[in-house]
């Protein structure tokens, strides 16, 4: 076992879509491109490897490494 959940992305920002929804999977709050983070002042639109390295969850304070790719919907 590597010890990798399914669907992280493993910091690697180039295999990331614009619009990927992104996951803590800490306090599973949602990043989502399309709303931005309000708490950040991140403005609607940023996709997430366009955040600050020093952006954690507004929830949780949980790193940026912390997240996972939700699927897109079907």
């Amino acid at each position: 076992m590597d010890g990798r959940f399914e669907g992280s992305y493993l910091g690697r920002d180039a295999s990331l879509s614009d619009t990927a929804r992104m996951e803590c999977k800490i306090c599973w709050w949602v990043y989502d491109p399309a709303l931005g983070d309000d708490v950040w002042q991140i403005p609607p639109g940023t996709p997430f490897s366009a955040l600050p390295e020093h952006w954690r969850c507004p929830e949780c304070d949980g790193a940026r490494d912390q997240f996972m790719v939700l699927a897109e919907p079907t």
